[in-house]
């Protein structure tokens, strides 16, 4: 599951750890990850229940990118051209 909230500087997504009906119990659930965007970064959170911390990790809209075509290629170098 995951919400969308429209706030005035950013957008926030936030995604909620969930089980198919059928596998209740199988595994723990994770914290939510709430990922916020900006015009020229994303911040992703998630609490961390071991240290007590908020762990947080900040993307440029460029390593964003870089992140989606990793998703989708195989393994290796690459760089991306920008115009």
């Amino acid at each position: 599951m995951f919400t969308i909230e429209h706030d005035f500087d950013a957008t926030v997504i936030t995604l909620v750890d969930e089980l198919p009906e059928n596998s209740i119990g199988s595994r723990p659930l994770n914290e939510d990850v709430v990922i916020q965007t900006f015009d020229d970064r994303v911040i992703i959170e998630q609490y961390d229940p071991d240290s007590g911390e908020l762990a947080q990790i900040v993307l440029t809209i460029e390593q964003l990118e870089e992140l989606r075509a990793a998703l989708n290629l195989p393994e290796g170098n690459y760089r991306l051209e920008r115009n």
